[in-house]
């Protein structure tokens, strides 16, 4: 499977407009990256079954006390993969994904949580299991690691961000690490991303049955579907919501603004959904540019 013609053409449309727009505003595009810090770490942490809320994990970015008591575990999860994020959003330019930028990013992923594991691939005798699948042998680790690697970067042909999820499917599918692969794996997303001068996407919790569900559609089928899906509109979510703040447009609720317009508040969500609307989510939830136009 790949993204169709259609979903392609709306990419090219809102990347150019954003590449327009963008041009001088790098402290305000920098803002924005910052404002979402918190909610793309929780949602990543989410997906693995962290118990902090987003509030909790907004006040540990911002080293502020937190009411309950949370583990120190998570709070280096929650500290570490910010420190992760930024380093990919501020240096994914200077070099090319490579065997040795994995092991860094989980070595600073990964530091003070275990540093047994840190930074390398699993050893000898260290199988894992995801659900029913258990990864290939720790034996084969780095050498599919290098060739998915090679494919991604001498693949001229398929659409990028056909790529991107083909890749991401192929490392969760290898496990490559001890622990910390789902989240290594969606920031190598956006180094990925990040590469072709897109902003980031977050994969959302919310998403996390249809996310889970694209692992098996392709070790059952080499079925991508549904990861395509995933990342074309977590990407289109991101680049609606870049070009709204870089516009200066006034920001309401979906809620209000089909108040506003007398529009049907669920057809609007399915709309934002299914990212034939410029709306995009804030701390969950939807919002769009009130000069947004009528749908």
């Amino acid at each position: 499977m790949a993204t169709p013609s259609l979903i392609k053409n709306r990419i090219k449309v809102l990347k150019k407009e954003y590449d327009r727009l963008r041009a001088g505003k790098e402290s305000l595009l920098k803002l924005i990256d910052e404002s979402e810090a918190s909610e793309s770490v929780f949602n990543s942490n989410a997906i693995e079954n962290s118990t902090l809320t987003l509030k909790e994990t907004e006040r540990i970015l911002l080293d502020q006390e937190v009411s309950r008591n949370i583990s120190v575990r998570e709070v280096f999860e929650a500290k570490n993969l910010a420190q992760v994020m930024e380093y990919v959003r501020t240096r994914a330019r200077e070099a090319e994904l490579s065997k040795e930028m994995i092991l860094l990013l989980h070595r600073m992923l990964i530091g003070n949580i275990n540093d047994k594991i840190a930074g390398r691939f699993r050893a000898k005798g260290e199988y894992v299991r995801v659900g029913t699948h258990v990864a290939p042998a720790p034996e084969r680790v780095e050498e599919m690691i290098e060739e998915i690697l090679l494919e991604y970067s001498s693949d001229h042909e398929s659409y990028f961000a056909d790529k991107i999820a083909k890749f991401h499917l192929d490392f969760e599918t290898i496990h490559p690490f001890c622990d910390g692969n789902g989240r290594i794996g969606r920031v190598i997303i956006n180094y990925q991303l990040s590469r072709l001068g897109f902003p980031n996407i977050i994969v959302r919790d919310k998403e996390k049955k249809y996310y889970y569900r694209s692992f098996g559609e392709y070790r059952d089928s080499k079925n991508a579907k549904t990861m395509e899906k995933l990342i074309d509109r977590a990407l289109m979510e991101s680049l609606n919501k870049k070009i709204t703040y870089l516009q200066g447009d006034k920001i309401v609720t979906l809620s209000d603004y089909a108040r506003e317009n007398k529009k049907s508040i669920n057809s609007l969500i399915n709309f934002a959904r299914r990212q034939t609307i410029p709306a995009f989510r804030e701390k969950g939830v939807w919002k769009i540019g009130a000069k947004s136009g009528n749908h």
